[in-house]
C-alpha cells in the first residue's frame, strides 16, 4: 500500500503519531510524509521542525512534502492509495470544508479527492466542540472523508476539545479502504 501522511501543527500530538508510522511502516506500508508549513517551518517546545523532518524521513525512508508545488502532482499521479491527516487541527479542517487549498497538506487532500480516494482525518483541535464544530460536521457529511475515532482529552479542563486516537489510524486505514467508517466515532473521554 502507497500512504501519504500528512502532519499539521498540532505539535503537542507528533510524539503520538510518530509510533503509528513506525507500526505502518513494520507492516510493509510505503508513506510518504507531508508537512504544513507550520509543521514544517515553526520549532516548539516539542521539538525543532529540523528535528521532526529528521525522524519522520528517517521512519518512512522517504523525502518530506513540504510545498504546494510538491503536493500537486499526487492526484494526476495517483500517488497514494490512501491519505492520512495526523494530526489534522481546527485549522486544517475549516480549510478542507471550505476549500481553501493554500498548504502543502491542503493540496494533498484536494489533490488525492481528484482520484475519489480515501482521506483519512486524525482531528486534534481545542475548539472542536464550538468553533470547528460546524466544519466537522461539513466533513462528516462528504464523500471519501474518514475519521479517527475521537474523545474529548481533558473535559473538565477543555471541554470544546476533541483529540483522536491515534493508535486507531491502522484500524481506520483499513476500514476507509473497503469505504467504511470505523465504529464508534466517538471514545469515552481520557482519565
Amino acid at each position: 500500500m502507497k500512504m501519504g501522511f500528512a502532519l499539521t501543527g498540532s505539535f503537542c500530538t507528533f510524539e503520538k503519531v510518530l509510533p503509528v508510522l513506525h507500526t505502518l511502516v513494520g507492516q510493509g506500508v510505503m508513506v510518504t510524509p507531508i508537512l504544513s508549513f507550520h509543521a514544517g517551518s515553526f520549532d516548539t517546545r516539542f521539538g525543532s521542525a529540523a528535528e521532526w523532518r529528521k525522524k519522520l524521513e528517517q521512519v518512512t525512508g522517504n523525502t518530506v512534502i513540504d510545498s504546494i508545488e510538491g503536493a500537486e502532482p499526487i492526484g494526476p499521479k495517483a500517488l497514494f492509495d490512501i491519505l492520512v491527516v495526523a494530526p489534522c487541527t481546527g485549522n486544517t479542517v475549516a480549510k478542507l470544508a471550505h476549500g481553501i487549498t493554500d498548504t502543502p497538506v491542503t493540496m494533498a487532500v484536494k489533490s488525492h479527492l481528484r482520484g475519489e480516494r480515501p482521506v483519512v482525518l486524525a482531528v486534534s483541535t481545542n475548539d472542536a466542540l464550538s468553533g470547528s464544530a460546524s466544519n466537522l460536521g461539513t466533513l462528516f457529511n462528504r464523500k471519501h472523508y474518514y475519521f479517527v475515532p475521537l474523545r474529548q482529552d481533558a473535559p473538565d479542563t477543555k471541554p470544546r476539545s476533541l483529540v483522536a486516537d491515534m493508535e486507531r489510524i491502522p484500524k481506520t486505514v483499513q476500514a476507509a479502504l473497503n469505504g467504511k467508517q470505523i465504529q464508534p466515532m466517538f471514545l469515552s473521554p481520557l482519565q
